[in-house]
């Protein structure tokens, strides 16, 4: 009697496993030192990795917090954003870009993107400040997206925001660490938020955020804001706050992350160009502008549509995990239908979720595995 074939093992999306095998025990060391310490908030690590954080961004400033979500709301309670002011969000993106805009009583306004990067097209930007100035909304915000770990294109979008008057809220969540003409993201626009979810680039083994500006007032009215709104003391609430500190076991984590942060992003880089060299012929591969470095958070190939879910269905046969970031633009979703639009279409937003399909992706993926995820994407497409 034959013996049916095993099927392959499957391969980790993003391999967390590898990289605490690599960090495991100094990790292990400095949680242990925050447990024995009993100092869980505000422990002398949060100031020292929010002084490393700063200094990696060249910022002036980092101010460290819950979660990513909570540092784009924290900075738009900063700015005041009230009902009848617009912020101007990209379509192709997470809900949490657009989903703090409401918390604050505003209204986001979606934005169509580039079809090469994914991220925000300036033309789209002017067609929506257009239309918020027609409803009657008063332009306030940008929240540029740096999508995939690639920047936005940042010397088309500042001049716009300089010349209506608007404050850029970089969303670098899946971009730290990336650059735009060799200015690290954490040291462009007004401010920048940015996340330590374990999934992204430099991650925590938890929820985590920071945000970074150059601006001193905000960083105080921020660190203000973070915990309940406080003045001189904790019992003295000068303004409406929230909870949203990062606490002192995420940041001795982050601390050692950190310091091994620039060689994972020469390794992304290293895997992601192998990558482009192997499936540049079978599919359209990622577009960096020259301008940029991306971090790669994500790789994304772009396929037709039906091609884009035979090819998640194959490949997931042959134990390689695919994703789709995402499969509805943002003015699509049940909760932000009713949110105006740039124009009435944004026709390449709602393309790219039809065509997009991401590999996986992380600093440790060896060439071994990732030659098998290659020729297993090019027998689904046939080449």
């Amino acid at each position: 009697m034959s013996t049916p074939s095993s099927a392959p093992a499957p391969i980790p999306f993003i391999d967390l496993a590898a990289q605490r095998t690599r960090l495991g025990p100094k990790v292990d060391e400095v949680v242990l030192d925050v447990l024995q310490s009993c100092r869980f908030i505000n422990g002398p690590q949060v100031g020292e990795l929010e002084e490393k954080l700063a200094a990696f961004a060249g910022s002036r400033f980092a101010v460290s917090c819950s979660s990513g979500t909570d540092a784009l709301a924290l900075i738009l309670m900063a700015w005041e954003l009230k009902p009848g002011d617009a912020v101007f969000c990209p379509a192709f993106t997470f809900c949490a870009t657009a989903e703090v805009v409401p918390w604050v009583g505003a209204t986001p306004v979606f934005v169509d993107v580039k079809a090469d990067t994914f991220n925000m097209d300036p033309e789209s930007l002017e067609l929506a400040i257009a239309k918020a100035q027609e409803l009657g909304l008063n332009p306030k915000v940008v929240i540029p997206v740096d999508l995939f770990g690639q920047p936005a294109d940042y010397d088309a979008l500042l001049p716009i925001a300089e010349k209506h008057g608007l404050k850029v809220l970089c969303d670098t969540a899946q971009g730290f660490g990336g650059t735009w003409n060799n200015k690290r993201t954490g040291s462009i626009g007004h401010a920048t938020a940015t996340s330590f979810f374990p999934a992204k680039p430099l991650g925590c083994y938890g929820d985590g955020g920071a945000i970074f500006t150059d601006d001193e007032e905000l960083a105080k009215v921020l660190k203000s804001l973070r915990e309940h709104g406080q003045g001189v003391d904790r019992y003295q609430n000068v303004r409406i706050g929230m909870t949203a500190r990062l606490d002192t076991v995420q940041a001795a984590v982050l601390l050692e992350k950190l310091a091994i942060f620039e060689e994972e992003i020469a390794a992304r880089e290293r895997i992601a160009r192998r990558y482009n060299e192997a499936l540049a012929d079978v599919a359209e591969v990622p577009a960096v502008d020259s301008r940029a470095a991306s971090v790669w958070a994500q790789y994304t190939l772009k396929l037709p549509a039906g091609v884009r879910d035979e090819l998640a269905q194959k490949l997931g046969a042959e134990g390689v995990p695919t994703a789709v970031y995402y499969r509805a633009p943002m003015h699509h979703q049940p909760a932000y239908r009713e949110f105006p639009t740039a124009a009435e279409r944004l026709p390449v937003a709602e393309d790219l979720c039809a065509q997009v399909i991401s590999l996986p992706m992380h600093a440790y993926l060896d060439e071994a595995t990732q030659d098998r995820i290659i020729a297993a994407v090019r027998r689904a497409l046939g080449k």
